[in-house]
């Protein structure tokens, strides 16, 4: 709403009314009768105004506001280079799907517009499990997923599962696990340590109650999304103490989409069709998770 312009000599006006043929107009300052002398600031302008209509002005409201960066979800095919992971019946090496998923479940992702999306592989190298963990933390992600499709000693055993990370394991089978994702670093030769056992207990016990809740939360939206699509192991949503599930502030989750150890479910994952279909659930899952954690998302 303009105000009127003052009519006194040297006034400054922020209206763009019509006064003696000359139109006036905001932020300038005019003689009596329209002569032009100079320029105002926004505060000789303010400060006019103020004193013209008599009382308080409200100050400007913002045009508007910088919408808050998406999340970021950090996605981690398990193994690479030198660590080939589990080996299929047909040869099937577990690093190869691993990243054939993670790629895409990014392209999924990405296609919803409402998160950012990073890897912590992009190709065939070995990266220590430590540094997946720092890649993440570098990156400020707010959710990590590591994809897997590991082995069993029996071949049997078949369908998808999901793990989070805990000082003990839910139960043998996945103890096993667990100790066979642990020792990947092997491949990284005599640069790469693992922390010992010790070490390991203590950085776990630094994983705050608020990510372990979140990261049960995701492990719980990923079992929802399965159910339907992806054939599940009994109890899908397993723990055990998982080196690459350690951040103490990013929620973390494992998933092992099938094991190379059975027939059936290497090859499945030889299947572009059905790893769209398990990175489409996934998607499912992380949309899930970030609406019930009431989580701002872009778009």
């Amino acid at each position: 709403m303009a105000f009127q312009a003052g009519k006194m000599r040297g006034k400054i006006v922020a209206s763009a009314t019509v006064q003696k043929g000359v139109t006036r107009r905001s932020g300038l300052l005019y003689l009596g009768g329209g002569g032009l002398v100079a320029a105002a600031t926004p505060a000789d302008v303010w400060a006019a105004n103020k004193q013209a209509t008599g009382h308080k002005l409200a100050a400007p409201a913002l045009v508007g506001k910088a919408r808050p960066a998406a999340p970021l979800i950090m996605l981690d095919p398990g193994h690479g280079g030198k660590d080939p992971g589990a080996i299929g019946y047909t040869g099937t090496y577990e690093k190869h799907v691993a990243e054939a998923a993670a790629q895409e479940l990014r392209r999924q992702l990405l296609a919803t517009g409402r998160y950012r999306v990073a890897m912590t592989r992009a190709g065939d190298h070995f990266v220590p499990l430590d540094g997946r963990v720092e890649l993440a933390q570098q990156h400020g992600a707010s959710l990590f997923i590591s994809m897997h499709a590991d082995a069993l000693h029996s071949p049997q055993v078949r369908g998808a599962s999901v793990y989070t990370h805990s000082h003990g394991a839910s139960d043998s089978q996945t103890a096993d696990l667990a100790k066979t994702e642990n020792s990947a670093d092997r491949y990284g030769g005599p640069m790469v340590h693992s922390a010992s056992p010790e070490v390991q207990q203590i950085l776990a016990s630094l994983v705050t109650e608020e990510t372990r809740k979140g990261s049960a939360h995701m492990a719980q939206a990923v079992v929802s999304a399965f159910n339907s699509r992806v054939l599940l192991l009994p109890h899908p949503h397993r723990h055990a103490a998982f080196a690459v599930l350690k951040s103490a502030q990013i929620p973390s989750v494992l998933v092992e989409m099938g094991f190379m150890s059975n027939r059936m479910d290497e090859a499945a994952l030889r299947q572009a069709g059905h790893r769209a279909m398990v990175a489409g659930a996934m998607r499912d899952a992380v949309n899930r998770y970030f609406a019930s954690a009431g989580v701002g998302l872009a778009g």
